[in-house]
C-alpha cells in the first residue's frame, strides 16, 4: 500500500470472487502492493483506463473484507483531515502478517542461565529482555543491541526457542464475575449507559465525574452489557503506560484480561491480536488511537477514557483527533460512545451545551473518600530557600507525610534534570543539531537529549566551546533535580521518577504500580504520565512544583490544559479513607486558573475560557488550520511557503496568516514555516484548502502538512 497513490483500476480475474472490502495483492510496476476493493462510485481513478491495459489482482488475502462502516470511517477521515485514503488505510491492515493463513513460529525467551562469556553487552540484553518473549529482532530491538548479541546468547544457552500457536484463542470476560457494589448515583449513571448498548444506537454520552468517583466500574456495567449481547467494546486510553492497571482493573471485574492494542506489541501478538478483531472473537479490546481502525467485526460500545487528553491527537501522518474520529465511527456502526472525564474539553462541552451529546454526571467520590483541599503557595511570598525549588510548606508537608507513612506525589511536568545546560564560563548552550530546541540534561543516564527528536549523547565532560572542565552547569528543575532535592532533604526517603523515560512500557509501568500498592515508594516525582488513571489510596498529598509552566507559549488551550492537568493531579490524593492535600506553587496565584482551581469552581473558569473562545472566534466557534511547510534546504521551504502565503484564497470568513518561522523552526533536520488558517464555523475549510493545494506546485525536497483542528502550535 502506497500513501502517495491515489485509487488504482485493476481486473479481477475469472477464478476469483471479490466484493467491496476485500483486502487484496495487486502488481504495481515490479512490485507486490496490498490494496482493498472499494466502491467504484466512492473513489474516483485520476484517468480511465481501457480494459486492454488493466492488470489482473494477484490473490485475495486469508480475511474478512473490511465492513462498509470502515469503509466510511476511512473516507471520512481522510476527507476531514486531508490525508491520502491510503495512510488512513493502514491503519486498519496495521498487520500485515495477520492477512496469512494460520501458523506456528518459533520465538525466543531468556532461560535464567547467566553465559560463562558475559560481556557489556549480553548483560545489557539479558536485563532489559527479562522475562520478555519475542522473535531475535524483536529481542534485539527491545535490548538495544544487535540480533548477533541475542544469537550468540541462543548458542550459549541463555536465551531458548519456543514454538508458539500464535492464533491461540483468548479467554472470554464474564459479564457476572465480579459485579461491583455501586452507590445510588452510581448504579443511575451506570443504568443510563447499559440502556444506551441495550438499544445498540448512536448516542455519544458525556460521562463526567470527578476524580475518584468511579468513572471506570460505572462504563464497565455498559461493557459487561455489550459482552452479554456478545458485541465488541473498544476502551480507548491516552498512554501505553496507563494500559497496564486498567489490565487489571478490567481482570478484578471481568476474571480476564482484554485484548490490548498499542505500539508495544510483538508482530505475532498484533497478527493474533488482529485477526481475533476482525473474527469477533475479541469481545472487549483496550488501545491507544490506533486501536480506531481496526477492523471490529460487531462494534456494540466505543468508550474513550480519559477524553479530554491532547494525547489523543496525532500530530505526524495522519493528524486526526481519536476522541473525535471515535464518535463517528460510532455514528457509522451505529451503536452508543462513551466520552469519560474529570475534566471535559471546552469543545465536548459545547455538544452537551448544544443537545449533540446526553450527559451523565458524577459529582462526588465514591464511599468515604472526599476531594483534596487544594491551596495555593504564593512563591513571591514564601520562595524556597537559595538553590532550591519546593516552598518551605511543601517541605514541611513532605516531612509530615513520611513520619505519617504516607505517600506523596511532586508533579512537574518537565522530564530530565533540567531544561536547560550551560557553561558558567563562557556561556555556551547546548543546542539540538537537528532542532532549535535545546538538550535536556539527563542524570540518571548520564546523557543530554532533545525531547523532540530523540537525539541523544553522553553529557560531555569538557565545553565544547572553551573547552573549560566541569564548567556545565544546570538552569531550571526537571523532575530528576526535584528528586534530587527529595532525596538532600530526607536521605531516608524512597524516591521514584516516574517519567516517559523510566514508564516507557506496560510492563513498567506495572512494576510501579505494584511498588507503589507494596508501599516501597514514599515519594513519586513525575510528569503527566502521573496525572491519569492510577488509584493509589495512601496517596494523601499533591505538590505542584511549577504550576505556571503550562501556561508559557501562548497557546489557546494554555488556561485549560493547566487547569486540566493539575485538577486531574489534584485527584490522585485522597482517594482511599485518608484525606488528601494539594498544594500548588505559583508566582500568579491571583490568575483566573489558579482561583478556580483553589476554589474548586469550574464552571466559572470554563464559562469565562468558553466566552473567550467565542470572542476571539477560536475553536469550538470557529475554525483554524495549520500548513507546515519544512524542507532540509531552509530556502526551498521559506519560497514554497511564500508561494503557498500569496496564492492564499480570499474567501469570506476566512484569513491567512503568516507565512512565518514555526517556533521549533528545525525539527529532526528539516526547516519549517507556518500558516495558519482562521476561518468561521460554517465554511467548508477543507474544501478551500484542497482546491489551493491542489493548484500548487513545490519541488519534491519540500514536504507540505495541513494539520486541521491543529492542538500543537510549535
Amino acid at each position: 500500500m502506497n500513501s502517495a497513490l491515489g485509487p488504482l483500476d485493476y481486473r479481477v480475474p475469472a477464478d476469483m470472487a471479490v466484493e467491496p472490502g476485500s483486502i487484496v495483492v495487486a502488481p504495481l510496476g515490479p512490485r507486490q502492493l496490498l490494496g482493498v476493493v472499494w466502491e467504484p462510485d466512492r473513489l474516483k481513478s485520476d484517468a480511465e483506463v481501457g480494459d486492454n491495459r488493466l492488470r489482473n489482482l494477484l490473490a485475495v488475502a486469508d480475511a474478512a473484507p473490511i465492513g462498509a462502516p470502515l469503509r466510511r470511517l476511512i473516507e471520512w477521515t481522510s476527507d476531514y483531515y486531508l490525508a491520502p485514503p491510503a495512510s488512513v488505510m493502514r491503519m486498519t491492515l496495521a498487520s500485515t502478517s495477520a492477512l496469512e493463513g494460520a501458523r506456528l513460529v518459533i520465538e525466543y525467551r531468556a532461560t535464567g542461565e547467566v553465559p560463562d562469556r558475559l560481556t557489556p553487552q549480553r548483560a545489557q540484553a539479558l536485563e532489559r529482555i527479562g522475562d520478555r518473549q519475542g522473535l531475535i529482532r524483536e529481542l534485539a530491538t527491545v535490548a538495544d543491541v544487535s540480533e548477533g548479541v541475542i544469537r550468540g546468547l541462543v548458542k550459549a544457552g541463555a536465551i531458548r526457542a519456543v514454538e508458539v500457536d500464535i492464533d491461540s484463542p483468548y479467554p472470554v470476560p464474564d459479564p457476572d464475575y465480579a459485579p461491583p457494589v455501586l452507590s445510588d448515583e452510581q448504579r443511575s449513571a451506570a443504568d443510563r449507559l447499559v440502556a444506551g448498548v441495550s438499544a445498540h444506537r448512536f448516542e455519544p454520552t458525556l460521562l463526567d465525574g470527578v476524580t475518584g468517583s468511579g468513572k471506570t466500574e460505572v462504563y464497565f456495567e455498559a461493557v459487561a452489557e455489550a459482552i452479554r449481547r456478545d458485541r465488541q467494546t473498544l476502551v480507548l486510553l491516552p498512554e501505553i503506560a496507563l494500559t497496564e492497571p486498567f489490565l487489571k482493573r478490567f481482570h478484578d471485574r471481568f476474571g480476564c484480561e482484554p485484548v490490548a492494542w498499542h505500539s508495544g506489541l510483538r508482530s505475532t501478538q498484533r497478527r493474533r491480536a488482529w485477526r481475533a478483531i476482525q473474527s469477533g472473537e475479541a469481545l472487549v479490546t483496550v488501545g491507544a488511537r490506533s486501536a480506531l481502525f481496526l477492523p471490529y467485526a460487531r462494534l456494540g460500545l466505543l468508550v474513550v477514557d480519559e477524553a479530554h487528553e491532547v494525547s489523543f491527537k496525532q500530530e505526524e501522518g495522519v493528524h486526526y483527533h481519536a476522541r473525535d474520529v471515535a464518535v463517528m465511527r460510532g455514528k457509522f456502526e451505529d451503536c452508543p460512545v462513551i466520552l469519560a472525564s474529570a475534566t471535559p474539553a471546552i469543545e465536548t462541552r459545547q455538544q452537551v451545551a448544544q443537545g449533540r451529546y446526553a450527559e451523565v454526571q458524577l459529582p462526588a467520590r465514591f464511599g468515604a473518600a472526599e476531594m483534596p483541599v487544594i491551596e495555593a503557595i504564593d512563591l513571591i511570598a514564601q520562595p524556597p530557600e537559595r538553590g532550591r525549588w519546593l516552598a518551605p510548606r511543601i517541605v514541611a508537608e513532605l516531612r509530615d507525610n513520611l513520619e505519617k507513612r504516607e505517600q506523596s506525589l511532586l508533579f512537574l511536568n518537565r522530564r530530565g534534570y533540567a531544561p536547560l545546560t550551560l557553561c558558567r564560563s563562557c556561556g555556551h548552550r547546548f543546542q539540538c543539531p537537528n532542532c532549535t530546541a535545546w538538550m535536556v540534561e539527563h542524570r540518571l543516564t548520564r546523557r543530554i537529549a532533545c525531547h523532540h527528536c530523540g537525539h541523544a549523547e553522553p553529557t560531555p565532560r569538557l565545553c565544547p566551546e572553551c573547552q573549560g572542565e566541569d564548567s556545565l552547569v544546570a538552569c531550571g528543575p526537571g523532575v530528576e533535580r526535584i528528586a534530587d532535592e527529595v532525596t538532600a532533604l530526607f536521605p531516608d526517603a524512597r524516591v521514584a521518577v516516574v517519567t516517559s523515560d523510566t514508564i516507557w512500557s506496560p510492563a513498567k509501568a506495572a512494576e510501579f504500580v505494584g511498588r507503589m500498592d507494596a508501599g516501597d515508594i514514599d515519594v513519586v516525582v513525575g510528569t503527566q504520565l502521573v496525572t491519569k488513571g492510577y488509584h493509589f489510596p495512601n496517596l494523601t498529598l499533591v505538590g505542584v512544583v511549577d504550576a505556571d509552566l503550562g501556561l508559557e507559549g501562548g497557546d489557546l488551550r494554555a488556561a485549560e490544559r493547566t487547569f486540566q492537568q493539575i485538577r486531574q493531579v489534584s485527584g490522585r490524593a485522597g482517594r482511599g479513607s485518608k484525606p488528601g492535600r494539594v498544594f500548588i506553587q505559583t508566582h500568579s496565584p491571583q490568575a483566573q486558573v489558579m482561583q478556580a482551581l483553589v476554589t474548586g469552581d469550574a464552571d466559572a473558569f470554563y464559562a469565562a475560557e468558553t466566552q473567550a473562545r467565542r470572542d476571539a472566534g477560536a475553536p469550538p466557534f470557529g475554525r483554524y488550520a495549520a500548513i507546515i511547510v519544512s524542507s532540509e534546504d531552509q530556502a526551498a521551504a521559506h519560497e514554497a511557503a511564500r508561494m503557498i502565503g500569496r496564492s492564499a484564497p480570499h474567501e469570506e470568513g476566512m484569513a491567512v496568516y503568516g507565512p512565518a518561522p514555526a517556533p521549533l523552526a528545525m525539527l529532526r533536520g528539516r526547516h519549517r514555516y507556518r500558516l495558519l488558517v482562521h476561518a468561521r464555523r460554517a465554511l467548508d475549510v477543507q474544501d478551500v484548502i484542497r482546491e489551493w493545494l491542489s493548484n500548487l506546485v513545490w519541488p519534491a525536497k519540500v514536504r507540505v502538512a495541513v494539520d486541521v483542528d491543529p492542538y500543537s502550535f510549535l
